[in-house]
């Protein structure tokens, strides 16, 4: 049996068994762990001592006015209940929160204002969460050892993060297209719009330059069209030429999200979108389980 060299464990503690209550998350070899609860349970799991130390913490929450993307707020502090305590007075948007600390109290305030910085910079370029910050905070100038320190720790937290439902700091780059991430094409012949992308696990790459049209169609849902207003709002999409253009690499949850997006209505992806014989998605993948060992 072989094993990925970038396979990793997670460890999900729930100390009260309750899976949407209290939640500790860490990684063997990795000195930090993360605490993620809800609002609602604050002052009872307040009293633990990870709150007393070092670290870094985000509140999140509904996105606004039906926004199809969360909001959140990516903060510091040298006693992290000293913070949070603020934000259960003062802050009402969020519904629950996580912040990550160091078992061994390794993590210092540079170290922490550090990576808030790197989080803040990953969610303002990943377009994918409404940013609850005022203003983007340059990070501390660490030595090279003590950044390299810094952005371990954070490479963990990215790690863990998806896995508690938060996504905004995931950022995808443009990957050479090959036969298992061949490119496809998603068309309105009568619109003039061509849009290219591809599958990836968990998702469905839009390739920046693809179109999308303008123009929603009666029978669209609501989620759709709040991606599709979100998008815009981001700049993910722009207006141009009586179209929206995708300015970057953009990750949808699905093949149909994606073609929804594009064509501005409801759409089965695995149908809409075809590689550049014709062949549909659906077919593709029909072949592809047929041929699997």
């Amino acid at each position: 049996m072989t094993f990925n060299s970038s396979a990793y464990s997670v460890r999900l503690f729930m100390p009260h068994g309750d899976p949407d209550g209290l939640r500790l998350i860490d990684q063997p070899n990795w000195s930090g762990v993360g605490v993620a609860f809800p609002r609602g349970a604050y002052k009872e799991v307040s009293k633990r001592k990870e709150f007393e130390r070092t670290g870094i913490y985000i509140l999140v929450g509904p996105g606004p006015n039906g926004s199809a993307m969360p909001s959140l707020y990516i903060g510091q502090s040298d006693r992290v209940q000293t913070r949070l305590d603020a934000h259960h007075k003062n802050r009402d948007f969020w519904e629950w929160a996580v912040f990550f600390v160091s078992k061994d109290n390794a993590l210092n305030v540079a170290a922490a204002q550090y990576i808030e910085s790197r989080l803040i910079e990953r969610a303002v370029t990943a377009k994918r969460c409404h940013l609850d910050n005022g203003n983007e905070p340059g990070g501390p100038n660490l030595g090279d050892a003590d950044a390299a320190d810094a952005e371990g720790f954070l490479a963990n937290m990215l790690r863990v993060l998806p896995l508690l439902g938060v996504s905004a700091f995931e950022q995808k780059e443009a990957k050479t297209v090959t036969k298992e991430r061949r490119l496809l094409t998603c068309t309105a012949k009568t619109k003039g719009i061509t849009a290219k992308g591809y599958v990836q696990p968990g998702g469905f790459v839009v390739c920046k330059g693809s179109h999308a049209t303008a123009e929603e169609q009666g029978g669209i849902h609501d989620y759709m069209r709040a991606i599709r207003k979100d998008l815009l709002a981001t700049g993910v999409l722009v207006a141009e030429g009586g179209h929206y253009r995708f300015t970057q690499d953009y990750d949808l949850s699905s093949p149909s999200t994606a073609a929804g997006v594009v064509l501005g209505r409801t759409a089965n992806g695995r149908i809409e979108w075809k590689d550049a014989s014709g062949k549909t998605l659906k077919i593709l993948q029909e072949v592809e389980a047929e041929q699997a060992p």
